[in-house]
């Protein structure tokens, strides 16, 4: 076990950290496993079938706005879709120009990194 002496806001704390205590994360990361499998499979299966060009969440977020629609000719590097991830708003753009196949997300839609969001012909 290792002490410390923390002080917040002009507050001070004495902590104690056990060395070897593994129990929060493996709690954590089964948590966050079950939150992928589902986001991913029925991402997968429109993806597969709509369009062969994907768009995928380049960091986990949430769908902040979506900007193009089903239908909508793209160049590249054009906004199809804007994710929100630790209070920034991060542009997801179309990798080559084409014709949005997919949307494949709502606003509002908690997505993990590499989720498919959209897809492109």
């Amino acid at each position: 076990m290792k002490n410390y002496t923390i002080t917040v806001n002009g507050n001070v704390y004495d902590v104690v950290v056990e060395e070897g205590a593994s129990t929060g994360a493996p709690a954590a990361a089964p948590k966050a496993a079950p939150k992928a499998a589902p986001k991913a499979a029925p991402a997968a299966a429109p993806a597969a079938a709509a369009g062969g060009i994907k768009i995928e969440a380049g960091a986990a977020g949430k769908v902040f706005k979506v900007e193009a629609s089903v239908g909508q000719a793209v160049k590249k590097g054009d906004t199809v879709l804007i994710l929100e991830a630790m209070k920034m708003e991060i542009p997801q753009v179309a990798p080559e120009d084409g014709t949005v196949a997919s949307i494949n997300v709502a606003v509002g839609d908690a997505v993990d990194a590499g989720a498919v969001l959209a897809t492109l012909n």
